[in-house]
């Protein structure tokens, strides 16, 4: 295991952030990860970082905090904290963040409290959250497991074989092995996404409509000189890193004004230390007009009416039914591992690097290109076995991209 850690270490570091030498890497990291973000620390400092700095997240203690704190506390961000962030992306660090949390923590905690944090937060960390999503900073989000997310994953088992279980099933999504060569075989990884990622674009269909059994009828206009990315991305500065590990997806922006229709969810939302599930939304010129949720319905509320770009859609994600999470019929309740098992959309802030140029227009040009801004971004999982996605070209063409779950054509 150790060697297989070291392994998965040098991976994130070699291919997920791409570091470079004399560079900063910031690691945000649950403490009960501590022993993995050493190892990733290790692995940077061997690639010739020139400093490695930690940000530890507790979220035991920060529940102990949302019960029992005075509710004004959770309206302010110390400034400390920005400085953090802010300050160190602007010396274009690499971000690192380890995502691993129990799906379920703050489930009876106030969802206004919950609220007012990630408000907060958006707010403090704008031009954080800017150069993250326009590709100024390299960034890559991982997960290794925690006993807590492990049990709620498989409930059955005994807490060190649920560890081991969900251990198993991370290394199988990252593809790193005792024998292969982790990098190597995601060289080849990405080299298939891009074969999607280069058939979408060549098509620059005007609308994607989705269909399944489940009620899903929705049709999703896209922006004039909308681009679809996949796993490899550039910064400014031409180095490639792969923003999230696992990764199946080629994605865009659709127009914020140009949603209409309805859309079921296929799996539970993770939000804010909560599940959601059940969503049913309806869309109408882009913005959500009616919805409900078979459990979360409050937390659902508090997300949708987070600021005026929350209620409308900044993400369409493709993700065929074929990828290996999905085949592991596993339910991580962790959006880093099942957004990657099925299509899906995200709510609120738009990347502006999926429109041409859009990474250097202003916010007013980006809003009359019709991209969506939000003090949020959450993906939330549509894909089916039985999904039907058909594209209309600009000159009034249909051709369908999928059929049965899975892409038609580029391959």
């Amino acid at each position: 295991m150790k060697e297989i850690l070291e392994k998965y270490a040098r991976l994130v570091i070699r291919t997920g952030v791409n570091l470079q030498k004399n560079q900063l890497l910031v690691i945000n990291s649950p403490i009960e990860c501590a022993a993995f973000a050493r190892k990733i620390a290790a692995a940077a400092y061997e690639s010739g970082a020139r400093d490695v700095i930690v940000s530890w997240s507790d979220e035991k203690l920060a529940k102990i905090r949302f019960t029992m704190a005075p509710e004004e506390i959770f309206a302010e961000f110390p400034e400390w904290r920005k400085q953090l962030y802010v300050g160190y992306a602007r010396e274009e660090a690499a971000f690192v963040s380890i995502l691993a949390s129990n799906p379920e923590i703050f489930k009876d905690v106030a969802p206004q409290r919950l609220a007012m944090v990630q408000q907060a937060t958006g707010e403090a960390l704008k031009e954080y959250r800017q150069r993250m999503m326009t590709n100024k900073n390299a960034w890559c989000v991982v997960s290794v497991p925690t006993t807590d997310w492990a049990k709620k994953v498989f409930p059955e088992d005994a807490p060190s074989l649920a560890v081991k279980k969900l251990w198993q099933a991370i290394l199988q999504t990252i593809r790193v092995d005792e024998t292969g060569d982790p990098v190597k075989q995601w060289e080849e990884h990405l080299a298939y996404l891009e074969k999607a990622r280069v058939f979408m674009n060549e098509k620059k269909f005007k609308f994607l409509h989705y269909k399944n059994s489940l009620g899903t009828d929705l049709q999703i206009e896209l922006p004039a000189k909308h681009i679809w990315a996949s796993g490899a991305e550039y910064t400014d500065k031409r180095i490639r890193f792969v923003a999230n590990m696992p990764t199946e997806e080629v994605y865009t922006l659709p127009k914020y004004d140009g949603v209409n229709g309805t859309v079921v969810s296929t799996k539970p939302l993770n939000y804010n230390g909560s599940l959601i599930e059940g969503i049913v939304l309806t869309f109408r010129e882009g913005e959500v007009v009616d919805y409900k949720a078979t459990k979360g319905q409050d937390m659902l509320r508090q997300l949708l009416s987070m600021d005026g770009g929350a209620c409308r859609l900044g993400e369409v994600a493709l993700v065929p039914d074929a990828s290996p999470i999905s085949q592991s019929g596993i339910l991580f309740y962790n959006t880093l591992f099942d957004e990657n098992a099925s299509c899906h959309l995200a709510f609120g802030k738009a990347y502006p690097t999926c429109l041409e140029n859009g990474e250097n227009m202003n916010p007013e040009e980006l809003d009359a290109a019709g991209v969506n801004e939000s003090l949020i971004h959450e993906d939330f999982m549509i894909g089916s076995a039985d999904l039907e996605i058909t594209g209309t070209t600009a000159d009034g063409r249909e051709l369908p991209i999928f059929r049965k779950g899975n892409f038609v054509e580029f391959a």
